[in-house]
């Protein structure tokens, strides 16, 4: 950062500024500036090259990429969507996936042009991918297959233990750039996990394949991550999680520039603040692409309206990681690796992170933040515009079709799911019963 002083500014150090500091607060000690997080980082008032520690951290070589989500509901639709959003710029593309589709129609004239294919399953079919896989060929592909965080998320396994790593074990194709894995570490955030946690719980997850199939399986996975609006925490997270997957790799004798896609967190989303969504997802996609993930994209989460077109971003942003060298995201990821790396230890010695869903501790220290936050929110020390301040008063969700509130069947599970919670669910529910 000197190349932002100048000669006419004489060099303080730290000590300097913290005696002024104490100074201007009329003797009253330092330490009061000091904030706590949830993660137990303090932030401190300043940072100075005095105590400064940079860690070395991989970052991608290309810049990342857009990608627009498509729902296949109707087949040829979906082409027609997909050519329009080529069209518009999309580099990459997300297909959310409930069940087997005709792959020629939705496939067709929309290859050879350079696109990543991204698939995200609520089943899984050996049978069926490798079709898929047969078609997409000459194609950059991720299928994004995550039996562990489908594991987490649902509380079951597709078939069984044995038969879904069994059915990984039948669709890997070692010599091709296919993506097949995918580690979901977006469930943990949307559930309540901290930064730290999240981290944490990312690398643990992918050891789970790292230590089943091997050292050579870490540049077949993806990293799915969900961004808050911790600005700063935010973009240090995923350098710190690029930095330990790094570090863990070291272990396996490989060295592989993990793939990371991010969208926006749907933890602090509202049904009725469309607009302030939009803003809190282009924040949160800012985050993501000066943290240095390598495609980013808006979420499907369609509340009331349609959230922001992640286009805009390629078209207006013109972002580019300049987190490096900053002292204050530095130190923050430096924090927030240490950290992350004492309970990713704790989680291996107790049997690794399978061991510990089975166990239920990974969902009751989750479950330990999300009260913590909610408290903050009720008591209205976490805000949330348009919701525990400022609440939008036009708005009526009493105008919408579906009650956003009715829960599923439920259904026997191996373990307690890891579910997903917006922070605002409890205000809106009172609000429409005071509506009825």
């Amino acid at each position: 950062m000197s190349n932002l002083l100048t000669e006419d500014f004489e060099p303080s150090s730290a000590a300097a500024w913290k005696q002024k500091i104490q100074f201007e607060l009329n003797g009253e000690d330092y330490k009061t500036l000091l904030t706590s997080t949830n993660e137990g980082i303090t932030i401190k008032p300043f940072y100075h090259s005095d105590n400064f520690e940079k860690l070395e951290i991989p970052v991608p070589i290309e810049d990342f990429k857009i990608c627009q989500y498509i729902i296949i509901t109707a087949e040829e639709e979906a082409n027609k969507i997909v050519i329009e959003s080529i069209k518009q710029g999309a580099k990459s593309l997300k297909f959310i996936v409930k069940k087997s589709f005709n792959i020629d129609v939705v496939f067709a004239n929309i290859l050879d042009k350079k696109i990543d294919f991204q698939f995200e399953f609520s089943f899984f079919s050996p049978v069926f991918i490798a079709e898929l896989a047969e078609k997409l060929k000459n194609e950059t592909v991720y299928f994004n297959i995550d039996i562990i965080g489908n594991l987490a998320k649902s509380g079951n396994w597709f078939k069984s233990l044995n038969e879904d790593f069994k059915n990984l074990e039948t669709i890997f194709k070692p010599n091709t750039s296919t993506c097949y894995l995918s580690v979901r570490a977006d469930i943990y955030q949307n559930s309540g996990a901290n930064v730290v946690q999240q981290v944490a719980y990312a690398i643990a997850h992918a050891n789970e394949y790292l230590t089943k199939f091997g050292g050579n399986v870490a540049d077949k996975i993806q990293f799915n991550f969900a961004i808050g609006s911790n600005y700063f925490f935010e973009i240090a997270k995923i350098r710190a999680f690029r930095y330990l997957f790094n570090l863990i790799l070291q272990e396996y004798n490989t060295n592989v520039q993990p793939k990371v896609f991010a969208q926006p967190s749907l933890r602090n989303k509202t049904i009725l603040g469309a607009h302030i969504n939009k803003l809190r997802a282009t924040t949160e996609c800012m985050s993501a692409i000066l943290g240095g993930v390598n495609t980013v994209s808006s979420h499907p989460f369609k509340l009331k309206e349609n959230n922001l077109n992640p286009l805009i971003l390629l078209k207006e942003s013109g972002a580019q990681n300049i987190a490096t060298d900053s002292y204050y995201i530095e130190t923050i990821t430096k924090q927030i690796a240490e950290k992350a790396l004492e309970i990713f230890k704790d989680i291996e010695k107790s049997g690794g992170l399978l061991n510990q869903l089975k166990e239920g501790t990974i969902q009751r220290k989750i479950k330990e933040n999300a009260q913590k936050e909610q408290h903050q929110f009720n008591t209205g020390n976490l805000v949330l515009l348009g919701a525990n301040k400022h609440p939008n008063e036009y708005g009526t969700l009493k105008d919408l079709h579906i009650n956003p509130f009715l829960k599923g069947k439920s259904y026997k599970t191996l373990i307690v799911p890891i579910s997903p919670k917006r922070l605002a669910e409890k205000l809106e529910q009172k609000r429409l019963e005071n509506e009825a």
